[in-house]
């Protein structure tokens, strides 16, 4: 069998868990579909997908991450979150996983909502901010979606074109 192939699964497999792990987020998706990239071009020895190419896709890697992070945290901040929220919808995420995809769901909302409570917000402001949180990582997860895709697209197209 030869190698490269075994590394263009590698390659392939990473890529699929990066996508996975743009919904959960216990996984650094983005950071893995770039490896898997990476791992294909040097694959390839670089013919098809150069410097440049995995230079666009490092920096929407980097943009996606700042936007994860922003986007979470303005969900919550937006609707008047105390520090406690905000570190409610982050446990609540990190507990979320344990419960499938109804923990990693509901897991930002109920994190914030209990976290505002424990900060003295009245149920009806915590609420708000459960909700707020639950959209941010909604917000933020179809935004990594989104970016992860157009990396495929790039790579996708710079290795037909290269």
């Amino acid at each position: 069998m030869d190698l490269q192939i075994i590394w263009y699964a590698l390659a392939a497999v990473l890529i699929v868990v990066g996508f996975v792990g743009t919904i959960l987020p216990i996984l650094p998706g983005v950071p893995i579909v770039f490896g898997g990239m990476l791992l294909a071009a040097w694959a390839d020895g670089f013919t098809h997908v150069g410097t440049r190419t995995l230079f666009i896709l490092g920096v929407l890697t980097v943009l996606a991450l700042i936007v994860d992070f922003v986007a979470g945290m303005l969900g919550a901040k937006r609707v008047g979150a105390s520090r406690y929220a905000v570190i409610g919808a982050v446990l609540g995420t990190l507990v979320g996983i344990f419960f499938g995809l109804p923990g990693i769901v509901l897991g930002p909302f109920f994190g914030a909502l209990i976290g505002e409570l424990v900060a003295g917000g009245t149920l009806h402001k915590a609420t708000g901010v459960g909700v707020g949180a639950w959209l941010g990582f909604l917000a933020g997860a179809a935004l990594k979606l989104a970016v992860c895709f157009a990396m495929l697209g790039i790579f996708a197209f710079a290795f037909m074109v290269g």
